[in-house]
């Protein structure tokens, strides 16, 4: 009947893994240190940026499933182990058994039998034990899968939770843009009404002239209206043309609301033609120097600085791409562009 026990104990017994013992509390270890470096991953998560973030998560949960993995493999090799270790215990036992029938046909034969049979009993016995250990190890080993397999769903409901706050996020996001583009072009459409009230109060003030013209968004002066050739300074022609302008624009600060952040850019143009001289070694500085005067004369009137641009462009910019005189004087010009800074 002892042997009867044994042998159904035995079906239940496991080869263990000693090594295998220590190397899973190692992982087990390094699984807790890595869910630790996770947790403070997704405490920074929202000040380092959710799309390194989803990469990082998504890498650990490869990481993870790869881990998973190993251990099932492990758990084969512990099941491959147990049904060897079944396999011998199977056949002591049926040696055992030929043994004692042998021993019950012959006497003096039996006894020298009977120790061979206390030794298979004693490794019979040595087996169970050691497949006692072997059925502890893999229960522990179904325990750390089972782990990990609430970890990584763990894992996928935070994936899934951030993957959720992006999307928010970049709805959000869209929602924004689409108020301020028609916060811009409503404020684009008011400046716009501002310009043409501008322009048609200068017409007005300068009255109608061949060098003075609106172009698209822009009014157009011909440079001899304010500088001689090759000047900077301001001819007194052009300082009374400039006072009339001051004078709409001073008028235009007290209509615009004061939200809409607008300025009255100068650009100042040449032709093509190289000029050095001891003022001026380009056209570059030319332009600039004509624009920065107008700007200069229209403070000197009361406009506000902050409600003023100067710029150059030199030769850069041109109306006409021809060389005749013509062409040469619409590209020398004062342009003035009501715009938002």
């Amino acid at each position: 009947m002892a042997i009867a026990r044994g042998r159904r104990r035995g079906q239940m017994d496991y080869w263990p893994g000693f090594v295998d013992v220590l190397s899973t509390l190692l992982l087990v270890v390094t699984f807790l240190m890595s869910m630790f470096m996770i947790a403070q991953y997704f405490a920074s998560q929202e000040s380092s940026g959710k799309d390194s973030a989803l990469a990082k998560l998504t890498k650990q949960l490869a990481s993870l499933t790869d881990l998973l993995a190993l251990e099932r493999t492990r758990k084969k090799s512990a099941e491959d182990q147990l049904i060897g270790v079944q396999s011998s215990l199977t056949a002591a036992e049926a040696e055992q058994a030929r043994l004692r029938a042998l021993l019950g046909a012959e006497g003096e034969k039996g006894k020298s039998a009977g120790g061979r049979i206390a030794a298979l009993t004693g490794d019979v016995d040595e087996q169970k034990k050691i497949s006692s250990q072997a059925l502890a190890q893999v229960e522990l080993l179904n325990q750390q899968i089972a782990a990990l397999r609430r970890q990584i769903a763990a894992l996928e409901d935070a994936l899934n939770a951030s993957e959720s706050r992006d999307r928010e996020s970049q709805t959000r996001i869209a929602d924004l843009g689409q108020r301020l583009n028609v916060a811009l072009a409503k404020r684009v459409q008011e400046l716009s009404r501002y310009r043409s009230d501008f322009f048609g109060e200068l017409r007005k003030v300068l009255g109608e002239r061949d060098d003075i013209q609106i172009v698209g968004d822009r009014f157009v002066f011909q440079a001899e209206v304010f500088f001689d050739s090759g000047s900077a300074e301001i001819s007194p022609e052009g300082k009374a043309q400039i006072d009339k302008l001051a004078v709409a624009l001073l008028q235009l600060e007290k209509q615009i609301p004061s939200e809409i952040n607008w300025v009255l850019r100068v650009d100042g143009h040449t032709d093509n033609r190289p000029i050095v001289t001891a003022t001026f070694a380009s056209n570059w500085e030319l332009s600039s120097g004509r624009a920065i005067s107008v700007v200069k004369h229209l403070i000197g009137q009361g406009v506000l600085a902050k409600r003023l641009v100067a710029a150059g462009f030199g030769e850069y910019q041109p109306f006409a791409d021809g060389a005749a005189d013509t062409d040469l004087r619409r590209n020398r010009r004062i342009e003035l562009k009501l715009t938002e800074r």
